[in-house]
């Protein structure tokens, strides 16, 4: 099971956050990538991770994905839409590798691969492309993280750094940073001029003459205590 996401929080055109961790932890085993509203992301997370936690301890079991799935659906459904928190839940637990997609609004699919989020249009093109069963680890981490640098470069909101995090049943390697998608480039001269730098080729003084007659005199009231 591999998630990925992009570092760049945004305040409408305002880039808010350059290296913001989008890919947040719900148990040993499981982990959600947030979009949406940052906040309402990490407070609907944590608080399902919690859950899941005192549900460790109280069965001493550990969890499964699709509770995971089930607590996320119940809450945002309750909520009608109104928590802006669009969510990729993976995980691998007793029977296996697992992925969700949860919306806002609490509804939620199973698919083999999965995108949300502004830049998900253009991470899903890259997916239908290349997505094929059983692909080897090093492939398949190298097309999450073409997928997310597809919607670093085609979309305004998304951007910066891309993060990975690879959970198997032996455990989970969370990258941060995996690659740096966007590189910002290296001015190639210096924009900054000494005084003096431009020459002066010709200085020309002319002296201007006019007159002032009565019309252009105006009266001027004065107050005198």
């Amino acid at each position: 099971m591999i998630l990925g996401a992009d570092t760049r929080a945004t305040e409408d055109t305002i880039v808010a956050d350059k290296n913001c961790s989008k890919i947040h932890y719900i148990a040993p085993n499981i982990y959600c990538c947030g979009a949406g509203t940052a906040a309402d992301t990490e407070v609907t997370t944590n608080m399902i991770s919690s859950k899941l936690e005192l549900h460790r301890l109280d069965t001493g079991r550990t969890a499964r994905v699709c509770v995971a799935n089930r607590l996320l659906k119940q809450m945002l459904f309750r909520y009608q839409g109104y928590i802006s928190a669009a969510l990729v839940l993976g995980g691998v637990d007793s029977t296996g590798p697992h992925l969700y997609s949860v919306w806002p609004h609490g509804s939620t699919d199973k698919l083999p691969y999965v995108t949300m989020g502004s830049g998900s249009l253009a991470a899903m093109a890259t997916f239908e492309d290349r997505y094929k069963p059983n692909m080897e680890l090093e492939e398949g981490k190298q097309l999450v993280r073409d997928a997310i640098a597809a919607g670093i470069f085609n979309d305004l909101g998304s951007g910066s750094y891309v993060d990975l995090c690879v959970i198997t049943k032996d455990g989970v390697d969370y990258i941060r940073p995996y690659d740096e998608a966007n590189a910002k480039g290296v001015r190639q001269g210096s924009y900054r001029y000494k005084p003096g730098t431009t020459a002066v080729l010709k200085r020309e003084v002319r002296k201007i003459d006019f007159e002032v007659t009565s019309e252009d005199v105006k009266p001027v009231a004065m107050e005198t205590s």
